[in-house]
């Protein structure tokens, strides 16, 4: 349900609600305004119950401490008695004592209501010549944004220390979750209880980086995907940030979040100003899958991919030649590619790194962006034109953020080069400095020449290091600001952000993107955790997934072409692969899988994304459901040996309770038994895909091929699982009757 700020609210009471959320504002008197409540629906209030509450809410005066009630204030600083991570600081040259920065005290100008569930508050402090507007907006969907802009009214620069956004959180959000990893490890949970103190999570990559807190979660102890209270915070930014947690001994927990300045990073001249990232939270009553029932719809509503919803909503199925040829670019060669992709489904071929000047390794030419006339003595225009011929769209890697020393540019413009002349390399490259307008306008002007010569409509935009130095700001900026020059000018054009894998996913880049790489990884074991946990706040037409090698480039570690193609299925699918290397059986079981996928597309990208809460960590299940209940899609996974040797049944989560469904085994490509071990191979030579099981008779059920039960008892109760050997997956097909 929709809910707008309440009319009979007395003077500077707001109640918000929507989808199931409430947030009520105190902005009476002159004070910063308070959260009073952020989190479950408290139904319709008159304006007297909220009075009542609001009142209610102001706590009793402790001792030794001020002598008025504390309150957390949207923007907590000392002058409130805030003795945690204030919201503000900053300090004026000249004014303040030596050392000391400028001790904000903001007062309330005005609160002001703009259209349904959104709020301007306008702050300011008159003797340091400081003011500061937060925009507050409860969307449809339940999600909750902030954002601060600080305005430097006074005569000469206020230099800005931190503008961050602080959220409270009740006494019952005990536990924490965020994320940590590494190249080809993304996205790894870590749990910790919030006791007194600060839980800070801060990066200085330049980028949010593989170790990125991605999403940080407060939520009652043992909350899972389908239970418990929590509440989540994301900054929407893609250069250097702090997201934090905090229990003061004063009795507030907060969540916050920030943009990281250097010091001295972002002087502010008289009369400018100063936005803050958006900051992303959303409440949820049952879980991790809560918030992305939440989460994904409103980012469904503005999606790139939504602007053209007949074309650009499905995903095409991309081949991406990297790890099929790496660096060894010739025509014969990829043209036997693009025709081995044409005969199993692909969609999209997109041409990776070593096409231009001089690029025969990762060790130079980055920069020179034009195509190398040894390798292509007429140009992309041959390859290209074999893409359209068997029906694919083409697709080229760029990575127009860096720079290789030993490159013509780097040559001719070594001030364009960001750090000093002897900083570190990362991967053999440098930063090309955005900031530069020359260099900003050298890297437009490249691309636009190579979009207007050769029909691509993709870029798959890499970012394969930190930056090191230099300004975060104005570098993430810059790339903000020539992603969207290049969307306007080429409104067709779709691109997909990689940053040597998963260092770059953040609701920042995603406006300006059709596409997010990951992860560096192929590897299906890796790729199951990887894709489990960005899927909580990105949505899965999003999450770019290939189907490798057998033998992954980033582990060597071998899996079964079943288990690579079931992991492969959800997300944006694609393949990453020498097609011309696989067997006849493979391309047919390949074939037979695109098929597949898209007859699910529709479903995969537009349905809700729900989890099992699992009893046993080496088994997962987890699937799509349609937004109308109609049907879903369901992957078990056995990541690991599992615990017993009959393990828990599997309950399907999300379905609609009162409907019946019937339940059948998914056939991805080539024959499949759902009750018999795999043997490797199927009829004529095709291998089978079917999941490796270690039984001596299969679930009745999965004997008889199908079962139909309610959505309640399917939920509930479950059905006997299968016993799958480890790094295998089994999938399932749900339909409503």
């Amino acid at each position: 349900m929709i809910h707008t700020p309440q009319a009979d609210a007395p003077t500077g009471l707001f109640h918000l609600r929507a989808a199931g959320t409430s947030l009520v504002l105190d902005a009476r008197g002159t004070a910063v305004p308070v959260i009073v409540h952020w989190g479950a629906d408290l139904g319709e209030l008159n304006g007297a119950e909220l009075a009542v509450l609001a009142d209610a809410a102001v706590p009793a005066v402790s001792p030794s401490s001020i002598d008025v009630p504390l309150r957390l204030s949207l923007l907590p600083t000392l002058a409130e008695g805030w003795s945690g991570r204030p919201g503000v600081t900053g300090f004026r040259r000249g004014t303040a004592a030596p050392g000391r920065p400028a001790e904000l005290a903001l007062r309330l100008d005005a609160v002001q209501s703009r259209g349904a569930r959104t709020l301007r508050i306008d702050t300011a402090d008159a003797g340091a010549s400081v003011s500061v507007s937060t925009d507050l907006e409860l969307t449809v969907e339940g999600v909750l944004r902030v954002r601060h802009t600080l305005t430097n009214t006074g005569d000469t620069d206020f230099e800005l220390g931190s503008l961050d956004v602080t959220l409270p959180v009740p006494d019952r959000a005990g536990e924490l979750l965020d994320f940590t990893g590494l190249w080809s490890h993304e996205r790894r949970p870590q749990r910790t209880t919030l006791a007194h103190g600060v839980w800070s999570r801060e990066s200085r990559h330049g980028r949010p980086g593989h170790d990125d807190p991605f999403l940080s979660v407060a939520g009652v102890p043992g909350f899972g995907f389908r239970r418990g209270e929590v509440w989540a915070v994301h900054l929407a930014w893609s250069g250097d940030k702090r997201v934090w947690a905090e229990r003061s001994a004063l009795g507030a927990a907060t969540l916050g979040t920030g943009e990281l300045l250097a010091p001295g990073e972002l002087a502010l001249p008289a009369g400018a100003a100063y936005a803050t990232p958006w900051t992303v939270a959303a409440y949820s009553a049952a879980g991790l899958d809560g918030l992305s029932a939440r989460l994904h719809p409103w980012i469904r509503s503005w999606a790139t991919p939504a602007a053209d919803a007949t074309a650009r909503t499905l995903r095409p199925v991309v081949l991406n030649t990297w790890e099929a040829v790496y660096f060894d670019h010739d025509l014969p060669t990829l043209t036997r590619l693009v025709e081995a992709a044409a005969q199993v489904g692909v969609e999209r071929f997109v041409l990776d790194d070593g096409w231009f000047t001089g690029r025969t390794d990762d060790r130079r030419a980055l920069g020179d962006w034009f195509v190398d006339p040894l390798t292509w003595p007429s140009g992309l225009h041959p390859l290209v034109e074999r893409v359209h011929t068997v029906g694919l769209s083409f697709g080229l890697w760029v990575e127009p953020e860096m720079v290789s020393l030993d490159s013509e540019l780097a040559h001719a413009h070594p001030d364009w080069v960001l750090g000093a002349a002897g900083a570190l390399e990362w991967r053999f490259q440098r930063v090309l400095d955005l900031g530069n307008p020359d260099a900003f306008a050298y890297v437009l002007a490249r691309l636009t020449a190579l979009l207007d010569e050769y029909p691509i409509a993709y870029l798959k935009w890499d970012h394969n290091r930190d930056l090191l130095g230099g300004s975060a700001h104005r570098q993430t900026s810059a790339v903000y600001r020539l992603l969207g020059m290049l969307r306007a000018a080429h409104p067709e054009l779709e691109i997909e952000s990689c940053a040597s894998g998963g260092a770059r996913i953040d609701l920042g880049i995603l406006p300006l993107v059709d596409r997010v790489w990951t992860s560096d990884t192929n590897d299906p074991l890796e790729r199951q955790q990887i894709q489990r946990y960005t899927g909580v706040l990105v949505p899965p037409e999003y999450l770019g997934g290939h189907l490798g090698a057998a033998t992954a480039h980033t582990t060597g570690r071998t899996a079964s072409l079943g288990f690579r193609l079931a992991t492969a299925l959800f997300g944006s699918a694609g393949i990453e692969w020498d097609l011309t290397r696989a067997s006849a059986g493979e391309l047919e079981v390949i074939a037979g899988w695109i098929a597949q996928y898209t007859r699910l597309r529709p479903l995969l990208h537009s349905g809700a994304v729900v989890h099992a809460d699992a009893s046993d960590p080496a088994l997962e299940l987890h699937g799509v459901v349609a937004a109308d209940g109609a049907s879903a899609v369901f992957a078990y996974v056995a990541l690991a040996a599992p615990r017993t040797a009959l393990p828990a049944p599997l309950r399907f989560p999300g379905l609609d309770p009162a409907a019946h469904y019937t339940v059948r085994p998914l056939t991805i490509g080539g024959p499949v038994d759902p009750g018999a071990e795999s043997s490797g191979a199927g009829e004529a030579g095709v291998p089978s895909v079917a999941p490796r099981v270690i039984q001596d008779a299969a679930p009745a059920w999965l004997r008889h091929g199908s079962v139909t039960l309610s959505g309640a008892v399917l939920t509930e109760v479950g059905l006997p699982a299968p016993l799958l050997a480890p790094e295998q997956a089994a999938l399932y097909e749900l339909t409503r009757l």
